[in-house]
């Protein structure tokens, strides 16, 4: 019974667990391309038609990262818009750029003018992250509506390499797996990048070098001076000598 007792009391002063891991994205774009739908669909697998615009929602789920369980914190933003060929940006944007950890830039292809705001929405968000830019990821959202195209693959596949940032062509409404795979290799993109440096094996000890190198400084015993006994032998022979003479 004591021993039931004893590892009672070690399992309750164990210390708990650390939390998963935190990766933070903001989503960012036009109004009416898919931002919400494409982070529920993420998140969820599930796809909804309609939601409310512009509601700048913060979505979060644990996830596994390659074996890693690790928290992912989406922060959905509200729609920017385009006026006189200048963006007009919320706070709420450009807060949320300086707290993510990666941003996803999303256009819808049915939209031109979604896809016209792209490139100022990248510049924007170099300069609020300054030396510290987060990466960025360009997604086209609404590939299905063929009917409704208005940017072909090839513009947004050269805006991004303008950009130098990946490219995802996709539907949030009928392809959860092209959806998944471009958050998700995001996200371990993220989690490589988060890892602390492997720690450098520790310098061998200093007593072996430091004896080494002493060792030639430890002076040597001096070797015996013959001239100098033969010297002390003599007198010591000469006085004896002397002293049975005198006697």
């Amino acid at each position: 019974m004591r021993l039931i007792q004893n590892m009672t009391s070690i399992a309750e002063s164990a210390p708990p667990p650390a939390p998963p891991r935190a990766i933070r994205m903001a989503v960012i774009g036009g109004s009416g391309v898919g931002k919400t739908a494409l982070v529920v669909r993420f998140l969820t697998r599930r796809f909804i038609g309609d939601y409310e615009r512009n509601a700048g929602n913060l979505y979060s789920r644990e996830v596994q990262v390659d074996g890693e369980q690790v928290t992912i914190q989406v922060q959905d933003t509200p729609g920017v818009e385009m006026t006189d060929n200048a963006i007009n940006l919320p706070d709420h944007v450009t807060c949320s750029i300086q707290w993510a950890d990666a941003v996803v830039l999303v256009y819808s292809t049915t939209d031109r003018r979604s896809f016209d705001l792209i490139e100022q929405l990248h510049r924007q968000v170099a300069r609020s992250g300054g030396a510290n830019m987060p990466p960025v990821i360009l997604l086209a959202n609404k590939s299905d509506l063929l009917h409704l195209r208005r940017v072909d693959p090839q513009q947004g596949q050269l805006l991004a390499s303008a950009l130098g940032c990946s490219f995802y062509e996709v539907s949030a409404s009928e392809d959860y797996s092209q959806v998944h795979q471009a958050f998700h290799r995001l996200c371990r993109q993220l989690a490589q990048q988060q890892q602390p440096p492997a720690t450098p094996p520790p310098p061998p000890p200093a007593t072996s070098s430091t004896e080494k190198r002493r060792s030639p400084l430890i002076p040597r015993p001096k070797s015996p001076n013959m001239q100098d006994l033969k010297r002390r032998f003599r007198q010591a022979l000469s006085a004896k000598v002397r002293t049975v003479t005198s006697v």
